[in-house]
């Protein structure tokens, strides 16, 4: 939702029930084979992954100062979206499932799988932070797509206890930037998976 908050696109949200398994049920696994969300529906379209929908939102309402069509600052933009999906959300995820989706479900987080993630964790988060060391945003001095979908599995960081404290850039960037952005406040995902402005007063 951040995302096309963020393009300015206007769209229907349209509740899924994650917990109820409302994303397992045939209605569902038609739009999404995946079993996953997001999906968007746009006319006949029916499109799953979120950057593949960030990427066709702001092609199809031109939005070129999130998109820009500098080809060499799109192949920056698809290389960072990319690794997203590719490393940084599977990471970030073993952390939101182990400390807030298991508690919701009354179970005990795993601390096994939690060390057994931490090396990986400070990789990933190192090269982000080596990144932001020298610049503002991940691709220029503009927020991109590429900042949005980078940033989306870091959502709820605190409640997931993502080890982001030694990654100083990293932080800096998700709290005095991100966090900043009236779309990332407008959509945050709080404790419990409910929508609530986050707190950025450090």
């Amino acid at each position: 939702m951040a995302g096309l908050e963020f393009l300015g696109v206007d769209f229907e949200r349209v509740h899924v029930d994650f917990f109820a398994g409302e994303h397992k049920e045939p209605a569902f696994t038609r739009l999404n084979p995946n079993a996953s969300l997001p999906v968007l529906t746009d006319g006949d379209l029916v499109l799953w992954e979120s950057n593949a929908i960030l990427q066709f939102a702001a092609d199809k309402h031109e939005c070129f100062l999130a998109y820009p069509k500098d080809p060499v600052i799109r192949a920056d933009i698809h290389r960072w979206m990319l690794w997203e999906a590719a490393n940084w959300f599977a990471c970030c995820y073993v952390y939101m499932v182990e400390n807030c989706a298991k508690p919701l479900m009354d179970a005990e987080p795993d601390e096994e799988i939690l060390a057994a993630q931490g090396e990986r964790f400070h990789q990933l988060a190192m090269i982000l932070d080596e990144r932001l060391a020298d610049q503002v945003w991940l691709c220029g001095d503009k927020p991109t797509i590429a900042d949005i979908a980078v940033a989306a599995p870091m959502h709820m960081y605190g409640e997931a206890k993502l080890p982001v404290e030694p990654h100083k850039n990293l932080m800096r960037w998700m709290k005095k930037n991100i966090e900043s952005l009236p779309a990332w406040q407008n959509t945050h995902v709080g404790p419990g998976f409910t929508l609530a402005k986050p707190d950025n007063s450090d």
